[in-house]
């Protein structure tokens, strides 16, 4: 008993942004559903299993791979799934970084801010998507009020699945809020992602980790020293829904890449991650399939039982089960399936 009160009291005194600023993999945890679309909360415990077994740094709960739809009232699940994440990571062998998505307008955003700082997360993912017409001023105060509540990681969405076009100067201001931990840059975009990393550099924040989530330029984030005003960063993490797969196989990816200067072979592997993402997240559909993608490759290695989402519409869109047929053909040494295959008895008790 004194053994366990003393870890859950390192657990609780962890500081977790020294582990966030040295670069870690953290999968963004999907929501494992049964038959008639309601929790299988066996197989979503078994998801964190497989992640933290994997070597990850930490998770990303109640964010777009768990389906925004949790928050809706009939489903109930925004609380659960943020509490089951915690039962598990609270459970690990090492402390976590962990982050729940945010997002609605100020008020919604403010409590979701509130309810995980009470489970205990360490962050929020700060989804602006709803506030597709505010001012940029507007912006920083919803952005500020989060920041009150509990450190944020800024999130720069591609306006194709819902985000907007951020100008650098906004990224320049929001650098300047003092409780900004981290910013997740995924406009698949280079000269926004550029944005990110000169704003964050010119407000002189050697504190804010630079994490990606350019799903279709993972390695080359990793492998970029991005330098502006004589000043050099480098994008030394992932947050990613990519990585709620092959994870193992992930994190080995990361520890690859860090420090690392670009080689043939290394831009050849960012190529194929970036099209076995191509596959998952269905960007020949404007990205339609995402979230049934990466629950076929859950399914085929029996984590999950099946593609269901809590939209009956969100589904595989036609010729992306050929896609992914043919990226696991042609990339073996990509997947983990032999990791998850060892292991996925235990995980699932």
């Amino acid at each position: 008993m004194r053994v366990q009160h003393a870890k859950q009291n390192f657990m609780n005194n962890f500081d977790f942004r020294p582990v966030l600023n040295q670069g870690v993999a953290i999968p963004a945890h999907p929501l494992a559903l049964d038959a008639r679309r309601k929790l299988d909360e066996r197989r979503q415990r078994a998801l964190a299993r497989y992640y933290m077994a994997a070597g990850v740094g930490g998770l990303a709960v109640g964010v777009h791979t768990t389906q925004f739809a949790i928050r809706d009232p009939e489903a109930g699940l925004f609380k659960p799934v943020l509490e089951l994440a915690k039962e598990e990571m609270d459970r690990a062998l090492r402390p976590l970084v962990r982050i729940g998505g945010i997002c609605g307008m100020t008020g919604q955003a403010v409590a979701e801010a509130a309810l995980l700082r009470e489970l205990g997360y360490h962050a929020g993912l700060l989804s602006l998507g709803a506030l597709r017409d505010a001012t940029a001023g507007g912006l920083i105060e919803h952005c500020e009020a989060v920041a009150e509540v509990i450190p944020v990681v800024g999130f720069y969405l591609q306006p194709s699945v819902g985000g907007r076009v951020l100008p650098q100067a906004f990224w320049r201001r929001f650098a300047e809020i003092e409780n900004v931990v981290a910013v997740k840059i995924a406009p698949f975009n280079r000269y926004q992602t550029l944005d990110v990393v000169r704003a964050v550099i010119e407000a002189g924040r050697d504190d804010i980790a630079l994490y990606t989530g350019n799903d279709d330029s993972i390695v080359a984030d990793f492998l970029t020293p991005f330098r502006f005003e004589g000043k050099e960063r480098r994008i030394l993490g992932g947050l990613l829904g990519h990585w709620s797969v092959w994870t193992k196989r992930a994190v080995d990816l990361l520890d690859q890449c860090r420090g690392a200067d670009a080689t043939p072979e290394l831009l050849r592997l960012g190529m194929e991650v970036t099209d076995s993402n191509a596959a998952f997240f269905d960007a020949a559909n404007g990205f339609r399939g995402c979230i049934a993608g990466l629950h076929e490759i859950l399914r085929r290695q029996r984590l999950l039982e099946g593609l269901w989402c809590l939209d009956e519409n969100e589904a595989l869109s036609p010729g992306q089960m050929q896609e992914i047929d043919r990226v696991c053909r042609a990339y073996p040494h990509l997947n983990d399936d032999d990791f998850v295959a060892t292991h996925r008895d235990e995980w699932l008790r």
